[in-house]
């Protein structure tokens, strides 16, 4: 499939063939259905910009916790801006 479909076709032009295809709006009703929580959330207001939806099967949301993940990723992006 992958050497017969792909065959002779360039990279910017993959786009178009997804697009007639449709398997690009596919993708984007998934990406669009995978955003409705953030969307309900800043509609209603009780956007925090933490990025939780509120799943936490093993209760382990704490405000320490919090804190320490917020400094994890600053010292990634410190630690990637070094590289």
């Amino acid at each position: 499939f992958y050497g017969t479909w792909y065959t002779g076709e360039k990279v910017w032009a993959l786009h178009d063939k997804l697009v007639k295809v449709g398997a690009a709006w596919q993708v984007l009703l998934f990406l669009f259905a995978l955003e409705i929580p953030f969307i309900q959330k800043a509609v209603d207001g009780t956007l925090d910009g933490t990025g939780d939806y509120g799943f936490d099967p093993l209760s382990l949301k704490s405000d320490r916790r919090a804190v320490t993940e917020i400094k994890n990723g600053r010292l990634a992006m410190i630690a990637f801006g070094g590289m």
